[in-house]
């Protein structure tokens, strides 16, 4: 008999098959980790450059394997992304961040979304019980979405963000400059901060071609009213550089790793008295 060739009609060459199963893999931990509680938000700070101080944090959404290790974001998100497990991610991540900030009344805090979590009851009814029992949690809440997320449905994400203005959320533009939004649609948006990809920060010191970029996107954010804050700041060098092009605020590894436990937050059921809330502006 002939040797069947991997191209042939129904067979699957090795690389799809490792993705499958790899695939199928991760969304088991994931399922698991979410149905055992074995999810967390991971703290990083995001420094005002005038001042060094925090003007707020970050809460990237971390899941436990089933081995007890920490895994973020990045290894998971891509493949759930797309699935209802990704809008439970979202869920779990919101849940974790409001809990944060009900505890900790001087907290400012970040929490990334999907735009496809946008009317997902679960989601929206968390949001809204949350609201109910702590108006301060609105106006002290970040909502963070991906360019690329938002220009997949604009017209649901300027919807999403107006019936939300009279609560006192603000919004981030997430990865600002990696995708494909239209400055029609940004002009339209109720974006408060713009967070400007990393891949524009990473060398800015000494690439030109970053710190053209840079300079025009600070102009966007002046333009429409939007805070700035560059994001993946690794060295000095990038931190002096832009805070010298007149970026708002700063984020990355120079300032910080996220941690699961920084020392300011009090575990669950405890709260803590905090500093009144600083405005970004």
């Amino acid at each position: 008999m002939p040797r069947r060739s991997f191209s042939e009609p129904g067979t699957e060459d090795p690389l799809s098959f490792a993705v499958t199963e790899r695939d199928a893999s991760t969304l088991d931990m994931v399922r698991r980790a979410l149905d055992c509680g074995d999810v967390m938000l991971a703290f990083q700070p995001v420094i005002a450059a005038t001042t060094g101080d925090a003007a707020f944090h970050e809460g990237l959404i971390r899941i436990l394997d089933q081995n007890g290790r920490i895994i973020p974001a990045a290894q998971f998100m891509s493949t759930v992304e797309v699935q209802e497990l990704g809008r439970e991610i979202d869920c779990a991540a919101l849940r974790c961040g409001l809990g944060a900030l009900a505890r900790t009344p001087g907290l400012r805090l970040s929490v990334n979304m999907s735009a496809r979590s946008i009317g997902y009851p679960k989601w929206t009814q968390i949001l809204k019980r949350w609201l109910a029992k702590d108006e301060t949690v609105g106006e002290r809440l970040i909502l963070e979405i991906s360019e690329e997320s938002a220009m997949q449905v604009p017209e649901l994400v300027k919807t999403f963000m107006a019936d939300l203005q009279d609560k006192g959320i603000t919004f981030a533009l997430d990865r600002f400059g990696a995708g494909r939004t239209s400055f029609r649609h940004l002009k339209e948006f109720y974006f408060d901060i713009l967070k400007i990809d990393g891949g524009f920060v990473r060398d800015c010191d000494v690439d030109p071609d970053n710190q053209c970029i840079l300079g025009a996107l600070v102009t966007i954010g002046r333009q429409f009213d939007m805070f700035t804050v560059a994001e993946a700041v690794e060295t000095k060098a990038e931190a002096d550089f832009l805070s010298a092009a007149g970026i708002d605020c700063l984020q990355g590894f120079y300032y910080g790793a996220p941690q699961t436990k920084p020392e300011w937050l009090p575990p669950p059921g405890r709260a803590i008295e905090g500093r009144p809330t600083k405005r970004l502006a």
